[in-house]
Order: structure tokens, then C-alpha cells, then sequence
């Protein structure tokens, strides 16, 4: 079995991946969307999250990714980058969306990356927005960016065009298609609901 296939499988077992179509959910990019997908319920659930883990270890060595620091994006993507950091022996930071306004106020949180290269880690990728936003904060701090994982990406343009601008390749474990491939062969959705979420698929992501 692929990775793709396997991190789709593990989202649906742990109930990660919702339908809602009668109520679609809003994207911070102003998509409407009859799908969420909650990487958030992966630690809970340690022996899938082990494959999340693992997948990206695997991705680091096939696609020859050199770092020197792990970096997530708060909050989803810190507790990815920090089991990412511990399974490697890797150093982790996190960083911050916005300065808090107590404490050291600082951006990036657990030790510096000035003049280190630094991998970023995410939960997902809709437009890209906080991922890009991450990248921009490190660079800032003197840290080189080349090279974002993430466990789902929906394969919008906004992100991949995002992506590209700022010279950043965006590695996934797997993508939404390969998620509903796997939620048409469990029959989790009657009919209608797949039509409307293969009509969005065609519409936002299949170009």
C-alpha cells in the first residue's frame, strides 16, 4: 500500500475526515467547503500518528530534504513537528502567529534559527496562508526555508501558486482525491452527498 493511501486510510479509521455537506464549513480563504479534516485527532490515536510520523521520515530521505531545525506552526502543527523532532533526534521550534503580550514576546518559540536551515511542518494546506505566514516569520529571523511538509494538502491553486513565490516545495503524505477515492470504497457517503462533494473536488481542485 502507498503512503497516499495509507495516511487517507488512517484520517478516515480515527474519524478525522467529516461530510458536511448540509453545512458546509468556511476556509480562512473564503471557500466553502463540504469536507473538514481534523489532523488534530492523530496524537490521540498514537498507533495511526505513528504513521503520520513515519511518512515523514520517509518523504525527508526519498526527496533528500537537508535541515538543521524542525519548525510548526501554532497550533496545529506543533505537536507534528515536535514528535517529528523526537523521532529523528532532531531540534524542534515553534512558531507563533502573533506576538503574545506578556512573556518574551517573542515569534519562534525554543531556541534560534538564525542562519540554520529550517524544515517546516503542518498539519494541512488550504490556501496556504498560515504555512506562508510561518515561512515569512522565520525568514525574518535569518532562517533558510526551503521546504514545507504537510500531512493533507487540497491541491488548491491559490497555495500552489503561494507556494511557488516564495520558493518554498510543499511535500505531502496525501491529498483530499485520494481521501474521498477512499471514502467512496467504505460507502461512507450515500449519493447525493457524493455528488456534491465530487462536483467541489472538480470545481476547487481538479483543474
Amino acid at each position: 500500500m502507498n503512503m497516499e493511501r495509507k495516511i487517507a486510510q488512517a484520517l478516515i479509521k480515527i474519524g478525522a475526515v467529516s461530510f458536511v455537506v448540509n453545512d458546509p464549513v468556511t476556509f480562512k480563504s473564503g471557500i466553502k467547503s463540504p469536507v473538514y479534516v481534523d489532523n488534530r485527532k492523530f496524537p490521540f490515536h498514537p498507533k495511526e500518528w505513528e504513521s503520520v510520523i513515519r511518512g515523514f521520515s520517509e518523504i525527508i530521505k526519498k526527496d533528500n530534504i537537508n535541515f538543521d531545525i524542525i519548525a510548526g506552526v501554532e497550533a496545529a502543527g506543533i505537536p507534528h513537528s515536535a514528535g517529528l523532532g523526537f523521532f529523528l533526534k532532531m531540534p524542534s521550534v515553534f512558531v507563533r502567529k502573533q506576538v503574545k503580550d506578556h512573556g518574551t514576546k517573542k515569534m519562534i518559540e525554543g531556541g534560534s534559527v538564525a542562519g540554520k536551515r529550517v524544515l517546516l511542518i503542518e498539519d494541512v494546506v488550504s490556501a496556504g496562508c498560515s504555512s506562508l505566514a510561518g515561512v515569512s516569520t522565520l525568514r525574518a529571523e535569518g532562517a533558510i526555508v526551503d521546504d514545507c511538509l504537510v500531512i493533507l494538502s487540497y491541491g488548491f491553486d491559490e497555495a500552489k501558486e503561494g507556494f511557488e513565490k516564495a520558493n518554498v516545495r510543499l511535500h505531502t503524505l496525501t491529498s483530499f482525491p485520494v481521501i474521498l477515492e477512499e471514502a467512496k470504497k467504505q460507502k461512507i457517503l450515500n449519493t447525493d452527498g457524493l455528488k456534491i462533494v465530487e462536483d467541489w473536488v472538480l470545481k476547487h481542485v481538479i483543474k
